[in-house]
């Protein structure tokens, strides 16, 4: 395996810090921001903020949040809003969590800046380092909504030491733009055994891990797959809900179960069974969907509610798994267009599209029915 630097350890830190409601610094190229997550904000960590910057704090929601609240009508990239004066607490989490209590008072603010959507971590100049809050914020798990105040010009001189006397990690930016790459690349094999199910007997489950110590993927391994010729391959994002208690607000459980069922008669094959809970935003973000769409919103409306897009799924974990399989080629039991395209940009030759449908139930036919009309999903007929 190539050897890559280890940079996936200060992003995990960061990403540990931000889920402990702590602040940290992005260092990007041309400027040092202070980032600490909306929700859950008090008082007293905004006051802490402005006092460690010295200069008016902002809140950077997604441009798809920031449309929803009337701010913006572009729903790309991301919306700067300088604080007010008096601005509180209460009213930065409410601007990030739709979900959670709402307030009947307008939101106002000094001035609203929209950052350029084209923008991306890594790229030069302030905007970048923003988006790049964005993207952290997203990684762990949490709303993608920050407060953030830049780091004042004289700490910069030494802004290792006056980091770690305020207790603040640092994180670089080229490090949080690369950090999904990289993971998936250093994905190592660490664990397999053999779990006889209810619908094959002989199955092994194999643990990959990337080097950084993050999320193991699984693939369970069925029967006796032939390498050299297409394997009937299923890839599925891990559902708390679905899978393991047999949710009706979705088809998932069905789909794990049928695959399993599915590969197990024709003889061999494989489910990869990825770390990527609710479409990629993570089990409690799901859990405030679901909050949103017993509202009246549909699955993607949920989502973009929170401020996310419709899939932040990445599918370059499942090639590389499927890489150290010997698998090159594969039959794949979906039906959605996005993996089959995911696969054969990373080098998977999906040879074959195999429909994977199930019925419908009272609680899950309007999910199925966005599915398949707003996400492009080629379930036919649907949730039949």
């Amino acid at each position: 395996m190539q050897q890559l630097p280890n940079t996936l350890q200060p992003v995990e830190r960061a990403i540990s810090d931000l889920r402990r409601g702590a602040t940290i610094i992005l260092l990007g190229p041309d400027q040092a921001l202070l980032v600490h997550p909306a929700e859950g904000a008090s008082a007293s960590q905004l006051a802490h903020i402005a006092g460690l910057s010295k200069a008016s704090s902002s809140l950077l929601l997604t441009g798809r949040r920031a449309l929803v609240l009337g701010l913006t009508d572009n729903p790309d990239g991301a919306v700067r809003v300088s604080l007010a004066e008096g601005m509180t607490a209460e009213t930065v989490r409410m601007m990030a969590d739709p979900a959670g209590p709402q307030s009947d008072r307008p939101v106002s603010a000094v001035s609203i800046a929209q950052i350029d959507p084209a923008t991306r971590p890594g790229a030069p100049g302030t905007d970048a380092t923003e988006i790049g809050a964005i993207e952290l914020l997203k990684l762990a798990g949490l709303l993608p909504a920050a407060v953030v105040a830049p780091v004042p010009t004289e700490r910069l001189e030494y802004l290792p030491s006056w980091a770690e006397s305020e207790s603040l990690l640092m994180v670089e930016l080229e490090h949080v733009r690369n950090y999904q790459e990289i993971e998936a690349r250093t994905l190592q094999r660490v664990g397999a055994a053999r779990v006889p199910l209810d619908a094959n007997d002989n199955v092994e489950i194999v643990a990959f891990r990337p080097s950084d110590g993050g999320r193991e993927h699984l693939a369970i391994v069925i029967g006796a797959p032939d390498t050299a010729e297409p394997v009937l391959v299923r890839l599925h994002s891990e559902c708390f809900t679905g899978d393991l208690l047999g949710s009706l607000r979705c088809d998932c459980g069905d789909q794990l179960r049928g695959a399993i069922q599915e590969i197990g008669k024709q003889g061999g094959g494989i489910v990869l069974y990825l770390a990527q809970e609710g479409r990629g935003i993570g089990l409690v973000n799901k859990l405030r969907a679901y909050t949103l769409q017993d509202q009246g919103f549909d699955t993607i409306e949920a989502n973009q509610q929170l401020g996310f897009e419709a899939d932040e799924r990445l599918y370059r974990p499942a090639a590389e798994m499927l890489h150290q399989l010997d698998v090159a080629a594969v039959r794949l039991l979906t039906n959605n267009p996005n993996k089959v395209a995911a696969l054969r940009e990373w080098q998977i030759d999906v040879v074959e599209r195999v429909e994977h449908s199930f019925p419908s139930n009272q609680h899950n036919e309007f999910y199925l029915a966005t599915k398949k009309s707003r996400a492009g999903h080629l379930i036919t007929p649907p949730g039949k």
